[in-house]
């Protein structure tokens, strides 16, 4: 009973070059019902990651401080090697232009250091299942980055097939409306959180996930120090 409970738990991978880091993550995810592995990349040089070999998860943490190089190597890397794994990205704060970059790159959940200490636990089961973890404002960029171009109506074959329901709700984030608003012209529940939206295509509905009403004491972690931000990820697409 207890072996096969414990091969049922969700398979996360850490990957950072700074044992801090992954140290920090280890703490965080502790006490949560998943089966951790770290790994700590010994080089930041885009050929060595292209090739590195992770262990086998269902997502991938990836600690966003190596450059822009670096960082689409391993992504690339970790897509072609596990095609079905979800990446979730963190860093030390996110814009708009590296959060598009890292989405068209296949990126599911974007966080920030400080948002990984309470959400990184809600955020991987989600994202696991298929669904998305982005803050709700960006994640309405990104769609409307999408349809530049061609019209306000999104092709179904350009992005995904979508349902009815999923079409009405990103019309209606293009039109800017508010989560109380999106629920009273959809059939979707009105009780939609203001600061992160998340969408699960598993079971093609979309679903709000609130996000971090207080920040916890900075304290020595992330040692900002010696981790670049991620403004010096500009991946482009």
């Amino acid at each position: 009973m207890t072996t096969k409970r414990a091969s049922s738990k969700l398979a996360v991978c850490i990957l950072s070059p700074h044992p801090l880091v992954l140290s920090e993550f280890e703490r965080i995810l502790a006490k949560a019902p998943f089966k951790v592995f770290s790994k700590q990349l010994e080089s930041t040089l885009a050929p060595d990651l292209r090739t590195v070999e992770p262990p086998r998860a269902q997502v991938y943490v990836i600690d966003a401080h190596a450059a822009k190089p670096a960082t689409g190597a391993l992504l690339a890397n970790l897509m072609e090697r596990y095609p079905e794994a979800r990446l979730i990205v963190v860093g030390e704060q996110h814009n708009e232009a590296n959060c598009f970059s890292l989405l068209r790159l296949g990126v599911k959940g974007l966080l920030t250091y400080v948002e990984a200490r309470e959400q990184l636990i809600r955020a991987l089961p989600l994202v696991a299942s298929g669904g998305f973890w982005v803050p709700r404002q960006l994640l309405s960029g990104f769609v409307d980055s999408i349809l530049t171009g061609q019209g306000r109506r999104l092709k179904t074959d350009s992005v995904t097939n979508l349902s009815r329901r999923e079409q009405e709700v990103l019309d209606s984030l293009l039109e800017n409306l508010s989560n109380k608003e999106i629920a009273r012209s959809s059939t979707l529940p009105s009780a939609l959180s203001n600061s992160t939206f998340r969408t699960c295509s598993t079971n093609s509905a979309f679903a709000a996930a609130p996000t971090s009403s207080s920040l916890l004491s900075s304290a020595a972690w992330p040692p900002t120090a010696e981790l670049p931000a991620l403004q010096d990820l500009s991946l482009s697409s």
